[in-house]
């Protein structure tokens, strides 16, 4: 069977695979486990196409059996899919403008094809800025005359992206035939925009290096438990109110740390320090917030993580946050359960399906409720295991969901059913 896949992103197989050096130039690793388990089979060719609008030209070269495009544009893609005639196209996320073009393709070249849903956009979009004051939230004509000449991240700009995402899953979900997802939430979601599509669960595989090497164990943290955040740059995933519930995390631990993995925000001193905060108004929320509450000296970015450094962070940790206002099936929720470190997260979308609470870690209600989240973050680290058996019960739950063997398998069966269908 011949298979081909379309990524929104450079996995690093295809950047190795085009002669590409630089690591910063490529995303996507949690595929690559999917990649991985799935090359063992002699009955499979793969063709792997990754849009990148970054790139002046189009790439494309042949690693392991798998042969990779790296395409600048989405015009290339009709007439990769007739040279390469595959039997079935898998589409890798729904909301890009390259999925509905090549979903397009297929059904004009009467390929059948597989919607892979991975965030839920309508949900994202409708709570992206929850909490955030208005003030951040709407931009002045001075901010949007500044964003043209310097782009930042103005909320009112990002809300509108978001909302053309959401419109964009919603269209190309509702020519859909085929789907696959991995949680109720997003089952759901399913339901009401493909209501004539057929559903295949399948869960996800992670990136290969976190099922191997040392796991998480308590410490003895004394006064300073390190609290891990995945990221902290635009609100959906709720920094703000991880800000908001540190003040009484500080009152038990005094040198209780929060460590935010990714860039720190832009600073150019105080002189361009204005211009900045027009730019970038979550930030400077965010940092005004932290300042109010005292909790600033308590806050450190680590810059970009690769696959290792941020396997290390976890490890690092005493707890793992997740607080998002919106997630279906977050990476590093798994991640960090592979890893055995107990995890505090708000119960949404499909985070409840990863975790039960209270048996693989906790989960707290809304998740702009601070007191509940740092209530829930001291009941797990003044456990008198520091959470061990919680991280313990996690890792097993995660060696599950994530295992890759068993997810390579239901795919595969996955392909087999819609071509046997789709077939003649």
């Amino acid at each position: 069977m011949h298979v081909f896949w379309l990524v929104s992103m450079v996995l690093p197989q295809a950047a190795l695979a085009c002669g590409l050096d630089s690591a910063s130039d490529v995303s996507g690793g949690w595929l690559t486990g999917q990649l991985t388990a799935l090359q063992g089979r002699k009955d499979l060719q793969l063709t792997v196409a990754c849009v990148d609008g970054r790139r002046r030209k189009a790439l494309c070269g042949t690693r392991d059996d798998v042969t990779y495009h790296i395409l600048p544009e989405t015009g290339a893609l009709p007439r990769l899919l007739r040279e390469a005639r595959p039997d079935l196209v898998h589409l890798w996320g729904t909301e890009y403008a390259a999925a509905s073009a090549l979903l397009e393709a297929a059904r004009e070249q009467n390929i059948p094809a597989l919607v892979g849903i991975q965030g839920v956009m309508q949900d994202c979009a409708a709570h992206l800025c929850d909490g955030v004051p208005e003030a951040y939230r709407h931009s002045t004509p001075l901010d949007r005359a500044l964003d043209r000449l310097i782009p930042g991240a103005q909320l009112d700009k990002l809300q509108a992206n978001f909302n053309a995402l959401a419109q964009s899953e919603a269209a190309l979900l509702g020519k859909a035939r085929h789907v696959t997802g991995r949680t109720a939430f997003d089952r759901r979601a399913v339901a009401a925009l493909a209501p004539g599509a057929h559903y295949y669960p399948c869960n996800e595989t992670l990136r290969p290096l976190f099922y191997q090497g040392p796991l998480w164990h308590p410490r003895n943290f004394g006064r300073a438990p390190v609290l891990l955040l995945s990221q902290g740059n635009y609100p959906l995933k709720n920094l703000h109110t991880v800000l908001q519930a540190l003040p009484a995390i500080l009152e038990r631990w005094p040198d209780a740390r929060l460590r935010i993995a990714g860039w720190p925000p832009l600073d150019k001193g105080p002189l361009l320090r204005p211009l900045v905060d027009r730019l970038f108004p979550y930030q400077r929320y965010c940092r005004r917030l932290a300042a109010r509450l005292g909790v600033s000296g308590h806050i450190r970015y680590t810059g970009p993580l690769d696959a290792a450094a941020m396997r290390q962070a976890y490890l690092d940790a005493d707890l793992f946050l997740l607080p998002s206002l919106s997630e279906n099936s977050p990476n590093s929720l798994g991640e960090a359960m592979l890893l055995g470190l107990p995890c505090v997260a708000s119960a949404v979308g499909g985070i409840p399906d990863m975790l039960t609470d209270g048996v693989e870690g906790r989960l707290y209600g809304a998740a702009l409720d601070a007191d509940a989240l740092a209530r829930t973050v001291t009941e797990v680290l003044t456990r008198p295991d520091g959470g061990a058996a919680l991280g313990l019960a996690a890792r097993t739950r995660a060696l599950t969901t994530h295992d890759p063997t068993t997810n390579a398998a239901a795919l595969w069966g996955i392909y087999e059913t819609i071509v046997r269908e789709e077939t003649p």
